[in-house]
């Protein structure tokens, strides 16, 4: 169905190609995962298959891509609308028109389908996605995911051959994602439908994927393969594999039910024992390799018990830490006190006519890192912006820093609190990562280089004159992150920071963060991300319809919840494990 025929892309006077040696084949009524770190091209190639790449993007494409027959270095974009449908990783950009209903309907009305094909096809599509109750909404008026889910529905009333999806279920709760990935599932097993998609979120979605195209750095030939063996190799995988190389399973899990059926040994010798200490350093599920994992990338052979034992030989109990007075620090510990960041008491917040917000009370100190969490449209991202000011309370109070930031001016609150949004373009005017930089230390009245550190350490291979709009959604989420921190504000306020991150990137934002938060700053971030919330956060806020239904220790929150779970505690349960580095930690210091 899809065909590449020895492609490379370069972009303007780009020294090296942004991809190249693309050679492979995509069956039809397959589902097809694209993987790598970021900024490895993958949207480059998601783009080559609906003719963006080279018709809107512009650059040199060398070789062909053919979808259904179709060379799309002859067929432009609208050529190839009732062949391919395609989801990018900025919603917003998507849109046409202004409610949900329309813009469902909106790519059919192009094609010229008849009305009532039109209708049946709308109801559907609510259905499935679970907008039926939205249908009259104004777009504009949606959280980010159910933005996300009204541009995969209206992709989907088009019932194109092959639907191409990049970073589909990054702003979707765990639940919605599930069922936007039933969905892809349907049409894939139904209708035959061709699915070619890029998630850095491969929890969610390595499972269920038939072959697994692996990028490995930028301008790298791509490593194609079943699920299992890509994983084996992959440089980004997803927590269950990280626990499957550690512990050496062979073959290693995708899934949760099936690392549950091969982890009873590692739940009876981590029964007993405390998780504590300090998380390894590096990105969620990425464990340093022990000497004898030198053997490969899947671990032991099986039959190889000399490995488990040493691996998993002697566990220090409980009772024996009593007895030696070691006491490892829990590894989420709440401060136990410090001065208040932020307060909200019986705060509500109206947008238009839907309570946004209703009697919401939370309370955040210095040194201390909330995750707030919740199903699309509970409120997270509102009750952000109205710590920073941007809507009034229609009852109740909010305090920062001493100041209420609906009556105070952009500069003073500055000094109190600062926001990365969910669309990090909102901040970066300027024409280069410099010029970004060179701004955010004016505004700051910081020392000349301050942001740039920050965008060095953030991000590694950007240079000085890159264009930010040229940047993948991670790298600007990365830079706008940078240019916040600039003003080193006591109060950060994070919305779906991990969007567009890989986990070597998430490591490297929890490795700040931390830092922050051992300095003092207060950090509130909503995320739908359950490994992040896991490994970071002290404490988890769960919001529904504007109210807070849970609030408390990350480990008591999670655990206790099937939806926020993260893998991790879902193999292990009952046993309070929360992430592969807390395991690798235990088994190092244990060994």
């Amino acid at each position: 169905m899809i065909r590449f025929d020895q492609v490379s892309v370069t972009y303007g006077d780009a020294a090296r190609p942004a991809v190249q040696g693309i050679d492979l084949t995509v069956p039809e009524g397959e589902l097809c995962l694209l993987v790598g770190p970021s900024g490895v091209g993958k949207s480059t190639v998601l783009n080559a298959v609906c003719g963006l790449v080279p018709h809107f993007t512009g650059g040199t494409l060398h070789g062909r891509v053919a979808v259904a027959g179709r060379d799309t270095r002859t067929h432009k974009p609208r050529e190839l609308a009732d062949v391919v449908g395609t989801v990018g990783q900025d919603p917003l950009a998507h849109f046409v028109t202004d409610t949900v209903e329309d813009e469902l309907a909106y790519g059919m009305e192009s094609l010229g389908l008849a009305p009532d094909v039109m209708r049946r096809r709308v109801e559907e599509t609510l259905d499935l996605l679970g907008l039926a109750d939205l249908r009259d909404r104004a777009i504009t008026t949606l959280s980010g995911g159910q933005q996300q889910r009204v541009a995969i529905g209206s992709v989907l009333t088009t019932h194109p051959k092959v639907l191409v999806l990049d970073e589909p279920t990054s702003a979707l709760d765990p639940a919605a994602a599930e069922e936007v990935l039933a969905v892809l599932q349907r049409l894939v097993h139904d209708l035959g439908t061709t699915v070619l998609l890029a998630e850095h979120r491969l929890e969610r979605v390595v499972q269920y994927a038939d072959q697994v195209i692996l990028l490995p750095a930028p301008g790298a030939p791509p490593v194609v393969g079943a699920p299992a063996d890509i994983m084996a190799v992959s440089p980004v995988h997803p927590p269950v594999v990280a626990l499957g190389r550690l512990a050496h399973w062979s073959p290693l899990p995708l899934s949760v039910r099936d690392a549950r059926r091969k982890a009873s040994s590692l739940r009876e010798r981590l029964t007993g024992v405390e998780p504590g200490g300090t998380a390894l350093s590096g990105p969620s599920g990425a464990v340093p390799a022990g000497p004898d994992e030198a053997a490969g990338p899947a671990g032991a052979a099986p039959g190889d018990t000399g490995a488990a034992r040493k691996r998993f030989g002697r566990w220090r109990r409980r009772e024996d830490r009593q007895e030696t007075g070691t006491h490892p620090a829990p590894l989420s510990a709440v401060p136990a006190s410090g001065p208040l960041a932020a307060e909200t008491v019986g705060l509500s917040v109206r947008r238009g006519r839907t309570d946004a917000l209703h009697r919401v009370g939370l309370a955040v100190r210095a040194g201390e890192t909330i995750a707030l969490m919740g199903r699309n449209g509970a409120g997270k991202s509102t009750l952000l912006t109205t710590l920073v000011g941007m809507h009034e309370p229609a009852a109740g109070s909010v305090r920062v820093g001493g100041a209420a930031p609906h009556r105070t001016g952009p500069r003073e609150l500055l000094r109190h609190v600062g926001l990365v949004p969910q669309e990090p373009r909102d901040l970066l005017y300027a024409d280069t990562v410099a010029a970004e930089c060179a701004a955010a230390d004016h505004d700051a009245d910081a020392a000349p280089g301050t942001c740039r550190a920050l965008v060095t350490r953030l991000l590694p291979d950007v240079g000085d004159d890159t264009h930010p709009r040229d940047l993948s959604e991670g790298q600007r989420l990365a830079l706008a992150l940078a240019v916040v921190l600039t003003a080193r504000p006591p109060l950060l306020l994070l919305d779906e920071p991990t969007r567009g991150l890989d986990y070597a990137a998430k490591g490297r934002l929890v490795e700040l963060l931390r830092g922050l938060a051992a300095e003092g700053h207060a950090i509130v971030l909503a995320t739908h991300d359950v490994e992040l919330a896991a490994e970071l956060a002290h404490r988890v806020v769960i919001l529904a319809d504007g109210e807070i239904v849970a609030d408390g220790p990350t480990a008591e929150v999670v655990v206790s919840s099937p939806a926020f779970a993260p893998q991790v505690a879902k193999v292990l349960a009952p046993l309070p494990w929360l992430t592969v580095p807390q395991v690798a930690h235990a088994l190092e210091a244990t060994a």
